[in-house]
């Protein structure tokens, strides 16, 4: 992926690494659990062609540190901080886009204040994501140094793929090793995620929020949009056909041409 590399630093001093290319209106990029930067690399080119994109990196993987201890709403301060820091360099509000947990987050951040123009927000999972004792379960896989069982079962258990389809996916061309990020973050965003309080952020949010939602996504991902649906003041649900959670992957075009409408290419 092309752009400039640099870094902010967020409110309890960990340094967030960006990247940023293009020209135009502001867009903030923030991946989900199992990803980067990089997980926006299908995308990329597209996104770049009007306006001024910035990938960030989530605490804990890739270009940024890390804390000491972890909250989610340390998250929602980082997205905050990365867009009060755009938004002063561009002299107002910038569109921002999350995908999966990287959603929770620009949820949460919105509900800060963040300078946000307009939101488009990919399945945030929340508390019905996290079933039972699955968070259990996969700490001690991961505690047992079984990081690939981890994220089998996150990637079955939780986002309702296939064996074939978790296949394809490793061996896609450009695939990331996953592993590492999973071994350091899965376990402390799954205990997050039970007790976040999506609508009662979404409550504060006034932008006008676009609500992505893919016709194969598991049975939490449409709960989740509904309820935020029947909360935000602004929202429009868009479904996806024939893609479920990993749209990223799966159909970065048809994903991309949403995005393009919703924001204006």
């Amino acid at each position: 992926m092309d752009g400039t590399r640099h870094y902010i630093t967020s409110a309890d001093g960990v340094d967030i690494g960006l990247l940023t290319a293009g020209s135009g209106p502001g867009l903030l990029l923030v991946h989900g659990g199992m990803g980067t930067i990089e997980s926006w690399r299908g995308v990329w080119a597209e996104l770049t062609r009007h306006r001024r994109v910035t990938a960030m990196d989530r605490r804990g993987r890739g270009s940024s540190g890390d804390g000491r201890s972890y909250a989610l709403d340390r998250e929602f301060a980082d997205v905050a901080a990365v867009a009060i820091v755009l938004a002063g360099d561009q002299g107002g509000p910038v569109d921002v886009a999350g995908h999966s947990i990287g959603a929770t987050c620009v949820l949460g951040a919105a509900a800060l204040g963040a300078p946000f123009r307009r939101l488009v927000l990919y399945e945030p999972p929340g508390p019905p994501t996290v079933p039972g004792d699955w968070a259990e379960r996969i700490t001690a896989m991961i505690a047992d140094g079984q990081v690939g069982r981890a994220a089998f079962s996150f990637l079955t258990e939780i986002i309702g793929l296939t064996q074939a389809e978790v296949e394809a996916l490793r061996d896609a061309p450009g695939s990331r090793d996953v592993l590492p990020i999973i071994a350091a973050t899965m376990p402390r965003e799954a205990r997050a995620l039970a007790t976040a309080d999506l609508p009662g952020a979404a409550r504060q949010v006034s932008q006008p929020v676009l609500l992505l939602l893919g016709e194969t996504s598991p049975p939490w991902a449409r709960q989740i949009i509904a309820e935020l649906a029947a909360v935000l003041p602004a929202a429009t649900v868009t479904q996806l056909p024939g893609v479920g959670h990993e749209a990223l992957d799966q159909a970065p075009d048809r994903l991309a041409a949403e995005l393009d409408r919703f924001l204006g290419a």
